[in-house]
């Protein structure tokens, strides 16, 4: 049985995920796209393979009966619709991040989704699957570090597009340690500081580039996230924990872009999802972990904002995503 998949937004991020589930997931097959540029939509069928069809329609792809699944690439300000559309018609949604804008947005996906009972929405936090990251987690739960003190975190680009902003650094690019940190410490973030050194003469006005961020968790970890989008010598990304009795670290790897970097990760999370749609099975991050991550970033805009630590409020975690 294979798995009929219908892609919204057919950009960087949608292509290569059109070619993953293409070329390299067995069970799953890429039935019909749609872009606000069709166009780009056009070409992305047309390199992906034969048969895609074209739907200038987001919605109605998203009902389509030929459609079992739908992997949302859009536009951050479009996931939100897309998610809920996708719920409403009682189909599997791989949303890549964020889950939505803000963390208000990311509690009416989630009000939803409870409602329903069931879990159809992961978000796409691909470094779940990374070997490495996994590798570190691991050294953690092993206890091959000792209880916990910090992560030290660094998220490096060679350059953004010119339209992204101070707020992008976080909305955009931080979200993905915020995750990670929850992820491979089990806890949740109760505090949000930003601090902006002076920016790179490589930004463009006005940009706040770089930034370092601080997190304390429940338990009273700290992690340190440096965010630099225009570090021009290329894509790294580093990650070490710091335990009373050791460390561990992700060995230092230079990339053109974050493809190079985590085309195992993106394959292994489209794989793994794809399973867990033919099995009846959520995988990967939920909602709960979209919402989360969405309420740290609102807490770290606000501190950039202000100049101060801020505090990250979340609702009780529903029983759904125990």
């Amino acid at each position: 049985m294979l798995a009929r998949i219908g892609v919204v937004g057919t950009g960087m991020m949608g292509a290569a995920h059109m070619r993953i589930l293409s070329e390299v997931v067995r069970d799953a097959t890429v039935v019909a796209v749609s872009d606000s540029d069709v166009a780009r939509a056009r070409s992305a069928a047309a390199a992906a393979g034969d048969g895609i069809r074209v739907v200038a329609d987001p919605h109605d792809l998203i009902v389509d009966p030929e459609v079992d699944a739908v992997v949302i690439a859009s536009s951050d300000e479009t996931h939100e619709d897309f998610v809920l559309a996708c719920l409403a018609a009682g189909k599997p949604v791989l949303c890549e991040k964020p889950l939505a804008t803000t963390a208000a947005a990311s509690q009416r996906i989630m009000a939803v989704e409870t409602a329903m009972g069931r879990r159809l929405v992961q978000v796409g936090f691909m470094r779940r699957y990374d070997p490495a990251y996994a590798h570190v987690k691991q050294e953690l739960e092993d206890g091959t570090v000792g209880r916990l003190i910090f992560m030290h975190c660094a998220h490096r680009n060679a350059s953004v597009p010119s339209n992204f902003t101070s707020e992008m650094l976080i909305t955009s690019s931080v979200t993905h340690e915020i995750d990670a940190a929850r992820w491979i410490t089990g806890q949740e973030v109760v505090v949000a500081t930003v601090y902006t050194p002076r920016s790179t003469s490589e930004a463009p006005a006005g940009l706040k580039d770089p930034q370092f961020v601080v997190l304390e968790t429940q338990d009273g970890v700290l992690i340190d996230i440096e965010i630099f989008v225009n570090a021009r010598y290329g894509y790294e990304i580093c990650c070490e924990l710091v335990g009373e009795r050791g460390t561990a670290a992700i060995p230092p790897t230079v990339s053109a872009d974050f493809r190079g970097r985590f085309a195992q990760a993106y394959e292994h999370e489209l794989e793994a999802w794809v399973a867990g749609i033919l099995n009846g099975g959520a995988a990967g991050a939920g909602a709960w972990d979209g919402y989360a991550a969405s309420a740290v970033a609102d807490a770290c805009l606000e501190s950039l904002a202000s100049g101060l630590p801020a505090a990250v409020g979340l609702q009780a975690r529903p029983d759904l995503y125990g």
